[in-house]
């Protein structure tokens, strides 16, 4: 509800019970694509930090020190630009510490933009409390597919993890040389004398950056879909970008004679509301047998071949 910093140069939002509820819930979503649901506990914060006194709170605080967040980078770069620093940002690393201590973690996993969070927060206030201080695995931050500003849903540069096979596989594609190895180390099963060999295979010539970038989509791939899956994703970006043609394998649509354009996308889940379906077609990102549509009111009534952007295909059937 406080809204992370962490990350960020400026204030962020405060959130509801709602909006946390929601997010929560799309973050689990998303994490059970790795973790087994059955083995996996969901604890909410609220159960213990609802639960603390403000004499609690005093006393927690009393670990840390202005200086301390002051010297964090995102809250020097405001403090120079006399920007406001709110008194409540500061509480989100005694938050977090606290939860550590709640949860009796052993280990907590955070990228480099945690490490104040998880290296001094948390571990004082576990050791204040009497607790073993936990151990921090801090990884690097992977950046986007503009492989240069970290991954954020909110700059349009990520990978969604909820999406499809073939998606993914065209995004991973689109990033660019540069970041292969973040990617490379930061997201695959592959070991570091693996990426090694592929990097300097990229470098010597004997591997096309291409085929170190296939490599590295189908790793991505089959590690959120299987290895069936990433093998089908690799052969439709094949066919339709490498050789330029319509893949074989797309799924099928009946006409009913009556549906408009964007009726059809809303129905086969091309789009997640008529409003994006317009945009989407506004854009002249929805084609049949090739050529743009710009009439989002069109009845089609014609069977053929819908595309939506780069990598989704359907064939309308009658």
């Amino acid at each position: 509800m406080i809204g992370d910093p962490s990350d960020k140069d400026i204030l962020r939002p405060q959130l509801t019970h709602e909006e946390v509820a929601a997010n929560g819930q799309t973050y689990a979503d998303q994490a059970f694509r790795i973790l087994e649901p059955e083995k996996t506990s969901i604890r909410y914060n609220a159960e213990w930090l609802s639960q603390l006194s403000f004499e609690q709170l005093i006393k927690l605080a009393s670990n840390f020190t202005i200086q301390q967040f002051l010297t964090r980078d995102n809250f020097k770069i405001r403090w120079d630009k006399g920007d406001a620093v709110y008194l409540h940002e500061f509480f989100y690393s005694i938050m977090q510490g606290f939860d550590a201590y709640a949860l009796k973690a052993d280990v907590q996993i955070g990228g480099t933009d945690q490490l104040f969070n998880i290296m001094t927060a948390a571990r004082k206030i576990m050791v204040n409390l009497g607790a073993q201080p936990n151990i921090a695995i801090i990884l690097g931050i992977l950046p986007g597919t503009d492989g240069v500003i970290k991954m954020s849903k909110s700059l349009g540069n990520h990978i969604p993890i909820n999406t499809d096979a073939i998606d993914m596989y065209g995004k991973v594609m689109s990033i660019p040389d540069m970041a292969m190895g973040q990617f490379f180390r930061l997201t695959t099963r592959l070991t570091p004398p693996e990426i090694t060999e592929i990097e300097n295979g990229v470098k010597n010539g004997s591997m096309h950056p291409r085929d170190a970038k296939m490599r590295l989509a189908r790793e991505i791939v089959g590690a959120f879909y299987g290895d069936v899956e990433a093998a089908n994703a690799q052969q439709v970006f094949i066919d339709t970008f490498q050789k330029g043609s319509i893949p074989e394998d797309i799924p099928g649509f009946k006409l009913s004679g009556t549906q408009t354009t964007v009726d059809i996308l809303l129905a086969a889940g091309l789009a997640t509301s008529k409003g994006e379906a317009r945009r989407l077609i506004e854009q002249k990102g929805v084609k049949f047998e090739g050529a743009a549509i710009e009439d989002s009111t069109l009845i089609m009534d014609k069977a053929g071949v819908l595309q939506v952007g780069k990598r989704h295909f359907l064939r309308l059937e009658k």
